[in-house]
C-alpha cells in the first residue's frame, strides 16, 4: 500500500479531482453529501489515506482514527450502502494512476485494507448512532469582534452538548452547507450548555469570514460531536506547560479554567505568542486568571516587534524556560509553531506520549501531517 502511494504521489492533485469525477458519475445519488466546492474536500481524502497507510502497521491506532472518522461522517448523512460505492472509485482511480505498478497483489491488498477500514467506520457510526444524535442544530446568541479579524461566537445548542475542556468540535453554517470546520470552545463545560468559539478569518476562508463577518444574533449553525484528546488526565500529578498561537489559545483557557474548576494542586505555566504585541489575543483575559490562581503563570512573547519582555518566536522563548521534561505539554496553534515547539520539548527530554496537541486527525485533513515519531501516544 505504501509503495503504491509513493507511485501516485506526483500526480495525487489529479487523481483526487479523477476519483470525485467517477464517484459523482458512477453514483450521482452521493453528491448530494458534499460541498459544492470539492477543493478542500479533495484535499482531506489525500491526507485521509496518507494517514490510513501511516497507520496501517498500526492496528491500535488505526481503530482509533477510523473510528474516529466514522462517527464524525454520521453528520454527512454518509450510510453504510455509501462505503463499497467510494471503495470501487478509490480503487479504480489509483489502479488509474499507478499505472503498471498496480499489481494484483497491491490491488489485493487495498481491497483487503480498504474493507477494514469501512467496517471499522461502520461500526463506529453504529455504536455513536446509539448514544447520541448526529449533530446540533445551534442558534447564535452573542458576536463580538475582537479586532485583527478575530469574533467570538457565542451559540446555544438545541440540546444537551457533552465535551470535555480542550476538544474541538466541527462547524456548519448556512453560508456554505455541507463545509465543515473544526472550532475549539474557549472554556470548560457552562452549565447553562451555551459555547464559546474564538473564530479568525482566514483570508481565502469562506466558512471562518461569513462566522466573522456575516453570522449576526439569532443565525443558526450545526455543530458535529466534539472530538480531540488534548484534555486533562485528572489522575496525573505532573506540572503542566501550556503553548498557544492566535486562537490556539481557546482549548488552552479551556484547559485552565477546567484546571482551576478541578481544585489544581499542579503548577502550569502558559505561553503566549503573535507576531506584535496588538495581536497577543486573549493575554488580558489569561492574565486575569493568573491573578486569581497562584499556579498560573503567563508569558507572552513577540516576533516581529521590539518591547519590554520577551522577543522571538514563541518556541524560542519556551526554550529559555524550564527545564519541562517533567511536565505535561499541551500545544494549539500554527501547524509550524506546534511542530517547533514540540521538537524544542522533545529536545528537553518530554517523551512524546506526554505532548498533547489537536488538531491533527480529523483536522489533519486541512492542515500538514506531523512527522510519525511525533504524533505517537496521545497526541495525534
Amino acid at each position: 500500500m505504501r509503495a503504491s502511494v509513493s507511485v501516485v504521489a506526483p500526480f495525487a492533485a489529479d487523481m483526487t479531482v479523477y476519483f470525485y469525477a467517477i464517484l459523482f458519475t458512477r453514483y450521482p445519488q452521493v453528491r448530494g453529501l458534499f460541498p459544492d466546492n470539492l477543493d478542500v474536500q479533495r484535499d482531506r481524502l489525500l491526507r485521509g489515506l496518507l494517514q490510513i497507510v501511516d497507520l496501517v502497521d498500526d492496528p491500535q491506532n488505526l481503530v482509533r482514527f477510523c473510528g474516529r472518522l466514522g462517527r464524525d461522517h454520521r453528520k454527512f448523512g454518509a450510510l453504510n450502502g455509501h462505503y463499497p460505492a467510494v471503495g470501487e472509485c478509490l480503487l479504480s482511480a489509483l489502479a488509474r494512476f499507478a499505472g503498471h505498478a498496480w499489481t494484483q497483489e497491491i490491488a489485493d491488498a487495498w481491497t483487503h485494507g480498504y474493507g477494514v477500514v469501512s467496517q471499522v467506520m461502520m461500526h463506529a457510526a453504529e455504536e455513536d448512532a446509539r448514544t447520541g444524535p448526529a449533530s446540533w442544530q445551534a442558534e447564535v446568541i452573542d458576536h463580538v469582534h475582537r479586532g485583527h479579524g478575530i469574533a467570538e461566537i457565542t451559540v446555544r445548542p438545541d440540546g444537551p452538548y457533552p465535551y470535555t475542556a480542550g476538544q474541538y468540535a466541527s462547524m456548519e453554517t448556512p453560508w456554505q452547507p455541507k463545509a465543515w470546520r473544526y472550532y475549539s470552545p474557549a472554556h470548560a463545560p457552562r452549565p447553562d450548555n451555551t459555547i464559546t468559539f474564538h473564530v479568525r478569518a482566514v483570508r481565502t476562508g469562506q466558512v471562518s469570514r461569513a462566522l466573522v463577518y456575516k453570522a449576526r444574533p439569532g443565525d443558526l449553525v450545526r455543530l458535529g460531536p466534539t472530538q480531540g484528546d488534548m484534555t486533562l488526565d485528572p489522575r496525573s500529578d505532573r506540572d503542566l506547560v501550556c503553548v498557544a498561537g492566535g486562537t490556539g489559545m481557546a482549548p488552552i483557557r479551556a484547559l485552565v479554567e477546567q484546571a482551576a474548576r478541578n481544585g489544581m494542586r499542579r503548577y502550569v505555566d502558559v505561553f503566549v505568542g503573535a507576531r506584535t504585541a496588538d495581536e497577543l489575543y486573549g493575554l488580558d483575559d489569561m492574565l486575569r486568571m493568573s491573578q486569581r490562581h497562584h499556579w498560573l503563570s503567563v508569558r507572552a512573547a513577540v516576533s516581529h516587534e521590539r518591547i519590554a519582555g520577551l522577543e522571538g518566536t514563541l518556541p524560542r522563548v519556551l526554550g529559555e524556560f524550564g527545564p519541562w521534561y517533567q511536565h505535561e505539554a499541551f500545544l494549539s496553534g500554527p501547524v509550524d509553531m506546534v511542530t517547533e515547539a514540540t521538537s524544542i520539548l522533545t529536545r528537553q527530554g518530554i517523551p512524546p506520549q506526554r505532548i498533547h496537541f489537536d488538531p491533527f486527525d480529523v483536522p489533519a485533513l486541512e492542515a500538514s501531517l506531523m512527522p510519525r515519531h511525533l504524533s505517537d501516544g496521545t497526541g495525534q
